[in-house]
């Protein structure tokens, strides 16, 4: 009796004792692939996410001192008050604007059609020509030029239509970040100094050749920066962060709506998009003098104005 049970005592206990052994569709299972760990792009890391895609560069969070200073030559009240905002989050800012040729990649593989119709040069006047568009913004360019006759709306569906491509999370600038880049440390009117005098090493604004060649044209600066028009991109040198053309070449679209003053303005560097319907556009262009090509100055337009002084460049947001 006795030996009886302890054979079922032992009977009992062998499942416990034994190996489990998989099933044969568990053997044949393979191992869950882990997630691989997020690139880590230290600060002024230059990347691109694919080969059509812009190059990015990694902007270090930081704090500076947003808008200008009283004393500042050809301040605009809207610059005003001068308030400190902490970026609290590394970002990647577009090197250098949105080209042509990358704007033209994403027209063709996404079918998107902006409206017809451009702000540009007809007949020696400024007029919202219904044949212009950023295929002929009025004058000729290349594939490595700045996108231009782009509306905030289109700027919108190419970063949309980028995330989608790559898996990462692309979108416009806000204001804030806009102006830390375009500053880059910087505390004077341009990165390169208070005074217009090295403008044309620089940026691409209304120079010497521009006032022979654009029509109807009497201001502009007595240097030349090679260009009437746009300039390719990175033509011009870059500011400390590795940017180039954060002033002149195009106006850039930027996230936020449009206040006539700082007053109310978020502090994190988040977008400010309570408020009218107008966007802010920042940096100056080919066509303005050195008076509006400024980190500080601010313009707005409607997101669907198309104007041939108006692009864009991209933010990555990064782990």
């Amino acid at each position: 009796m006795r030996s009886q049970v302890i054979i079922t005592t032992i009977m009992s206990l062998l499942p416990a004792l034994l190996p489990v052994l998989p099933s044969p569709a568990q053997a044949e299972a393979k191992p869950a692939q882990q997630p691989k760990p997020a690139t880590v792009h230290k600060a002024g890391t230059v990347f691109a996410d694919c080969a059509q895609c812009p190059e990015m560069v990694a902007i270090p969070a930081g704090s500076f001192v947003m808008g200008s200073s009283p004393t500042e030559v050809t301040r605009k009240k809207n610059e005003s008050p001068s308030h400190r905002v902490t970026i609290m989050h590394t970002f990647a800012l577009g090197k250098f604007e949105v080209t042509r040729g990358q704007y033209a990649a994403f027209i063709e593989a996404s079918g998107y059609q902006p409206e017809a119709g451009c702000w540009a040069m007809e007949n020696g006047q400024y007029t919202d020509s219904p044949v212009r568009g950023w295929r002929n913004p009025s004058f000729a360019q290349e594939d490595n030029h700045p996108a231009a006759c782009v509306s905030w709306n289109d700027a919108q569906s190419y970063a949309a239509w980028l995330s989608k491509k790559t898996g990462a999370k692309y979108r416009l600038p806000t204001e804030a970040e806009w102006e830390y880049a375009a500053r880059a440390g910087t505390t004077t009117a341009r990165y390169w100094g208070e005074t217009s005098e090295q403008a044309c090493d620089y940026a691409n604004l209304m120079d010497a050749a521009g006032k022979q060649e654009v029509p109807n044209v009497k201001w502009g600066e007595n240097c030349t920066d090679g260009y009437a028009y746009t300039a390719p991109v990175g033509s011009h040198k870059p500011n400390p962060f590795g940017l180039h053309d954060m002033l002149g070449n195009v106006w850039e679209w930027t996230e936020d709506s449009y206040h006539d003053s700082y007053d109310g303005a978020p502090a994190d560097g988040s977008a400010w998009v309570q408020g009218g319907k107008d966007r802010v556009i920042r940096g100056g262009s080919w066509l303005n003098r050195a008076s509006h090509v400024r980190a500080a100055e601010r313009n707005a337009d409607e997101p669907t104005d198309h104007d041939n002084f108006t692009g864009f460049r991209v933010v990555r947001e990064l782990p």
